[in-house]
């Protein structure tokens, strides 16, 4: 059950906007210090500090394109014990851990299996709210640890995340290097492609230069005029000669390509 942070005014809290929009546990009988600290929204992962009360707040695993975060609460009370939205202790900070272990072994999974660049770039987007949002859990853990520096359930808790913390910021590496990789790999297959492509193109114009003088005679005498007798011995001449010219291009066009190879 849940109910909003309003109280009666006779016993000096303030009732506003604020109250009505923000839900915690309805056991959560916290000080007036925590509840002056707290706003409209849960806001980003911390401890919050009152007088002789501590208010953890954690957030759910994030879901990538979705800027709203669903807080977890967990209050210390006055006499040291913690409380947690089921009841006493602590175990829902241990759970809360394995869904983020849960969703980060998830992607690592479909990182190693994926053979597409969209499923990278989907790991990416989830990797990174992930990594911040573990990231920030250490940090609300260790604020709380300030406070409370012998208490070592939460520094057991804070020990898991750091692991947790690793492995995201491992993951967002990998899945970023594997893209990188793959645009790299894509990048040197067009280039040999390209290559290639360039190397037939070059000798198609060899054989075009060689055969084009070859060309060039037989469509003049090919032509249906009436030719000077004396021009009719000569064909072989022409014929040779055309060789020779076309030799000389090739000879010429493979000796320039070599100087810019």
């Amino acid at each position: 059950m849940l109910e909003s942070l309003a109280v009666p005014v006779g016993l000096g809290y303030k009732r506003s906007m604020v109250d009505e929009k923000l839900k915690l546990p309805r056991h959560f009988e916290m000080e007036k210090e925590l509840r002056d600290q707290l706003s409209e929204r849960s806001g980003h992962q911390r401890c919050v500090v009152g007088h002789d009360e501590l208010l953890l707040i954690l957030h759910e695993v994030p879901e990538a394109g979705v800027p709203e975060r669903k807080a977890v609460f967990f209050w210390r009370r006055n006499d040291g014990r913690w409380i947690q939205p089921g009841g006493p202790g602590l175990d829902e900070v241990g759970d809360l851990l394995e869904r983020y272990a849960k969703a980060l072994d998830e992607k690592q999974e479909i990182l190693e299996e994926t053979k597409s660049a969209e499923q990278i770039f989907v790991i990416l987007r989830h990797a990174g709210p992930l990594a911040r949002s573990t990231r920030n859990m250490v940090q609300a853990m260790e604020q709380a640890l300030i406070q409370e520096p012998d208490d070592r359930e939460v520094r057991s808790h804070r020990d898991r995340a750091r692991e947790l913390e690793r492995a995201a910021e491992l993951l967002q590496n990998d899945a970023r290097e594997t893209l990188i990789y793959w645009q790299a790999e894509s990048a040197e297959k067009h280039a040999r492609a390209s290559d290639r492509l360039g190397n037939i193109l070059f000798r198609l114009n060899l054989i075009t230069g060689f055969c084009l003088p070859l060309v060039a005679m037989g469509g003049l005498f090919g032509m249906n005029v009436d030719l000077p007798v004396f021009t009719r011995g000569m064909f072989w001449w022409v014929f040779f000669g055309g060789l020779m010219i076309g030799g000389l291009l090739l000879w010429f066009v493979s000796k320039e390509n070599g100087k810019h190879r």
